[in-house]
């Protein structure tokens, strides 16, 4: 596509652009709106770098890809309904938040389209963001995987994270400075397939993985988990990467249904604040 209102400046990675010549601190064109979406669908992740913005421009760009999606199990910042802290503070020892690989809330009927986080405390070492495009994995998958995949149904529940007695439960709560709230509510499960077409652009790609699949419809964890697991490795591959590395200002827009993320440390001893919205599903 010829951009006239953006410039786009694709990583040389698996994945993801940089997008400039515009200031998210006004409302967004038609236009400008119609080039960003053919930029995202295209590239999966994009970063928007040295923008200015309030809490209400965040909200105002999420809304202009599809509203906001639901949240669930992590409390909003005080006076937000749609705005989430990623923050870890400085004397932090507990594990790395979202540090596997994941497709956000995967766990949902109706998954959301995209996430956006804006970078306000940003480290001088380490907390980059890793993605794993998932349309590359599943088109350079061996056929004998992707043959064994066909046709399955995961099992996604937010439970090994997010029940009260999950990685992110009521013992962990007093160790984070993230405000999350586990429930009973995480032990819910949603079937989704293993390979899906993306719902915008038809493209075949993976869906999701270990980080929110707890089985296989109609297999045994016997015969599932290994499966999974080869899978997980697969996915998570080298060659399919984006490392976005974090600078103070930069918006980062990606999309949950082409790509997988995990966050990574090595900031020990440093704050770290973005504020997350997220796109709703279509």
């Amino acid at each position: 596509m010829t951009y006239s209102t953006i410039t786009v400046t694709p990583s040389g990675q698996a994945c993801g652009a940089s997008v400039t010549g515009l200031d998210l601190s006004a409302p967004l064109t038609e236009q400008q709106v119609t080039e960003i979406r053919a930029a995202w669908l295209e590239h999966h992740v994009l970063a928007f770098p040295d923008q200015i913005l309030t809490d209400d421009d965040q909200e105002r760009f999420t809304v202009a890809f599809g509203g906001f999606g639901d949240d669930p199990f992590i409390a909003p910042i005080p006076g937000r309904k749609h705005v989430i802290a990623v923050k870890r503070l400085a004397h932090e020892t507990s594990p790395i938040f979202a540090e596997a690989w994941h497709s956000d809330w995967s766990f949902q009927a109706r998954p959301p389209a995209g996430t956006c986080l804006y970078g306000i405390t940003i480290p001088p070492v380490g907390g980059d963001t890793l993605f794993a495009n998932q349309h590359a994995a599943l088109d350079a998958m061996p056929g004998d995987l992707r043959a064994r995949l066909e046709g399955l149904m995961a099992i996604h529940s937010a439970k090994k994270a997010y029940a009260p007695e999950g990685s992110y439960g009521e013992g962990d709560m007093a160790r984070r400075s993230m405000d999350i709230r586990p429930s009973r509510e995480a032990e819910a499960t949603q079937l989704h397939p293993l390979i899906r077409a993306h719902p915008e652009t038809g493209r075949l790609g993976l869906f999701s993985c270990l980080g929110y699949i707890i089985g296989i419809d109609g297999m045994s964890d016997e015969e599932a988990f290994p499966l999974l697991l080869e899978l997980y490795h697969w996915q998570g591959r080298e060659q399919f990467h984006y490392r976005h590395r974090w600078q103070k200002n930069t918006l980062l827009m990606w999309d949950n249904r082409s790509v997988l993320h995990a966050a990574t440390g090595g900031y020990d001893g440093h704050d770290r604040l973005l504020h997350r919205t997220t796109i709703a599903g279509v």
